[in-house]
Formats: structure tokens, sequence, C-alpha cells
């Protein structure tokens, strides 16, 4: 596995079992339910069932993000065993994070000067933002060298793809996203949104269909028109949720009948507590490689 690590933030949204089979270390984000502090652990303390029913309950959630200070006594004991550190962040274009562990990393540099630690923004989250640590294990396994890997991160990143609808527009109302009048008719007319992240690592709403059955054709016709060569994708396909597991499957079996040259099963995980803090339940996001993202 090479003389350095490959790391990341909970907000990968993946299981620590996963992540302890890649060989990945991950540091957790915070999170607030009516003000009690908990880290987003990828639910080892509160499961997502318990999690996303006191949001429905009407607790009011908060997340705060790993602090430049956390970052630099997470990153010193891997520099100490003397190896070199390429650390994935939450796209910068929803969290502060990524300046955080810039920061941290200016400081290591100082302590180590004979280590390196290079920060890498991922432009994504959840289920977009696991893949590319799939794909930088893979990689490394492969043989990458550090600087093999960090070339081959930095020339990919606008490719990885994350599409997100969701059937409940109540959390996106509560957070501001979407105007309580807006949300009212919507509501009302079973509006479910589609969104992608787009090349600055937003969150950018694209279609709004009527009901689960058509975000859910709306989802796959967006997949299909991206994803790298098409009909014929043979690489990995990510899904997330939150506590909409069958919307989730379900979306899997549609996107395998479609791409029957995928090596793997499409993964599903749950999105975790910093990410579901402002989706609240009924999200589906989902992640690929495929063209170069969209403003």
């Amino acid at each position: 596995m090479g003389d350095y690590v490959i790391s990341c933030c909970s907000t990968v949204d993946t299981t620590e079992e996963y992540l302890k089979e890649k060989g990945v270390p991950y540091i957790c984000f915070h999170y607030y339910l009516d003000e009690k502090h908990y880290k987003d652990d990828l639910y080892k303390t509160m499961s997502p069932t318990d999690f996303y029913q006191a949001m429905l309950d009407g607790a009011m959630t908060k997340t705060s993000q790993v602090n430049a200070e956390e970052f630099s006594d997470y990153f010193r004991k891997f520099l100490k065993d003397g190896k070199d550190i390429i650390h994935i962040t939450l796209s910068s274009g929803i969290s502060g994070v990524y300046n955080s562990a810039k920061i941290a990393a200016e400081q290591m540099k100082e302590e180590f000067p004979d280590r390196k630690v290079v920060i890498i923004d991922s432009l994504s989250a959840s289920a977009g933002y696991a893949i590319i640590i799939d794909k930088m294990a893979e990689l490394r396994d492969k043989g990458y060298s550090f600087d093999e890997l960090v070339s081959w991160v930095e020339g990919h990143i606008q490719n990885q793809n994350t599409w997100f609808f969701t059937t409940d527009l109540t959390f996106f109302i509560r957070g501001g996203r979407i105007s309580k009048l807006s949300g009212w008719f919507g509501t009302a007319l079973n509006i479910c949104p589609l969104l992608n992240i787009n090349d600055e690592g937003k969150l950018i709403p694209r279609q709004k269909c009527r009901g689960k059955k058509l975000v859910k054709k709306a989802a796959l016709a967006a997949v299909l028109e991206r994803i790298e060569n098409g009909k014929d994708y043979d690489g990995n396909i990510f899904i997330t949720h939150s506590v909409c597991y069958e919307d989730a499957a379900e979306m899997a079996r549609m996107l395998e009948e479609a791409l029957p040259n995928m090596k793997e099963k499409i993964r599903i995980f749950d999105i975790g507590p910093t990410i579901g803090s402002h989706t609240g339940p009924g999200t589906v996001a989902i992640a690929f490689w495929g063209n170069p993202k969209e403003h």
C-alpha cells in the first residue's frame, strides 16, 4: 500500500467497515441535535433510523466542520509514522472544510519538512465523494505512486458526476434552500426535484418532476446521457440514501438493467448525519464516472 495514506472525512457516507476494507482512515465532522453534540462517526453512535426520526420529531439540527487544529492532530500521527498523506475533502462548494485542511497541511509542512501532505477538493459529497475514494484505493493497490495518484485525481475530479433527487421537501424548506411558498406548492403538486453537483461543487436544481416514478426515470436518463462509454460503462456506481432504501434499491435495479457491463453490483450506503441534516429523509444520490461536470 506504499509509503502514503489516502484519507477522507466522514462525509463520504460509507461505513467504517468499508473504509477499513479499503485501508482509508477518516476524520469526523460534528453535528448537533437540539444542541447536543455528536460526532459524525458513520453511524457508530446513532443509527440512521434514530437520527432521521429525531429530525421528523422536530429536533433542530446543526453541523460543524473539522477545524484546522483537529486536522493537525489527525495528520500528525501519520506523519510521525513516516507516511505522506493525500486527504480528500468534502466539496468547497458546500463546506469550508477544504480551507481548514489546507491550513493544517501548511502547519504540518513546518513540523515535518521531509513529508508531503496534499489536500484535494472532491468537489462532491456523499456518494460522489465515496466513489472518488473507492477509485483512489483501487489505483493505490495497482501500484500508483503518491505523485501518480495525486495527478490522476486532479485530472479526473471533474469527471465524477453526482445526481440527487428528493421525495420530501420539508427540510429543504426548513433550511432555506426552497422558499416556503415554493415548498408549499411543490408539496401540494408532489414535486420531486432532481439536482446535481456542478463543476464548482455546488448543488444545483436541474428538473422538477411530479412524483417518485417520474423523478427516477429522469435520474436514469441523466445518468445514461452523461456516463462514461454510455451503456458500455464498466465502472462502479455508488448510491446513498436517507432512510428510503426501497427507492435507492429500485434506482440501483434500473441502472443495473440499463448498464449490463458493470463489473460490480451497485453499492448502497446511508447518507450520514452531516449531509442528512440538510437533506432530511427521502433523498437518493447517484455517483458515477462520466462527462465533465456542467456549470
